[in-house]
């Protein structure tokens, strides 16, 4: 395997014919995953550091999948008597409903879009991405970088995937005995070669012309990189 450079072959979950059951059963998967691998408490960790000492925010998540970072947002919010609402953007119609089956609480709105061409009544105080960006091309990256930052008051944060050998077949392993989601074994050692050095974030970063950020490495294999705004 070649390590050198970002892959851009295409995961499974990106085509449009995929079954809802499929789905569903890709992010439940994903969402344990998730927990156990720590993805969760990455993502809480860039919510705490832009928070601060509100009391009140709203937060939106572009490529939400199935909400499963939101809901768990929402927990610890709700532990610190935060007011919190959370929106969730995604552009693959299977995900929006499985989002809405699941979670129904009149503090979460999910939206069925490209994030792009939405335009937000108000702008929300935090923006995230969580395994989001390692599905886009450099460039398209630069633009939802600079998208991030323009349309959040607080500022953003991204939680993806480091490239790396381990972090590649250690999932290829578990992945190949522990799941029973044809889309997981395929996509989740892809994903790992669709990820990220800390090299690339940085020329990503200079590109989008934003100084202010901190870039992190979390266990297992994740960037954190927190980029609060100029006037928060």
């Amino acid at each position: 395997m070649d390590f050198s450079n970002r892959s851009y072959q295409k995961e499974l979950l990106d085509k449009d014919d995929i079954p809802f059951d499929d789905i569903q059963q890709n992010m439940h998967e994903l969402n344990v995953i998730n927990t156990f691998l720590g993805g969760h408490a990455i993502t809480l960790s860039g919510l705490k550091e832009l928070t601060g000492n509100k009391k009140e925010i709203v937060v939106c998540e572009i490529g939400c999948g199935g909400g499963d970072n939101l809901f768990a947002l929402k927990k610890w919010c709700a532990k610190k008597n935060i007011s919190s609402h959370f929106i969730g953007i995604d552009i693959n119609a299977n995900c929006i409903e499985y989002a809405k089956s699941k979670i129904k609480d009149k503090n979460f709105s999910f939206i069925l879009n490209d994030y792009k061409s939405y335009i937000f009544p108000n702008k929300p105080d935090i923006i995230f991405s969580s395994l989001f960006c390692h599905h886009f091309t450099d460039e398209e990256l630069v633009s939802m970088i600079q998208w991030m930052q323009t349309n959040s008051s607080l500022g953003f944060f991204i939680n993806d995937l480091h490239r790396n050998p381990l972090a590649y077949y250690c999932i290829k392993w578990i992945t190949k005995i522990f799941s029973k989601s044809y889309l997981v074994k395929n996509d989740a050692p892809l994903s790992v070669l669709r990820g990220f050095k800390r090299k690339e974030w940085k020329l990503l970063f200079q590109q989008s012309n934003i100084n202010r950020y901190s870039l992190q490495w979390k266990w297992a294999f994740r960037w954190l990189i927190v980029a609060p705004n100029k006037n928060a």
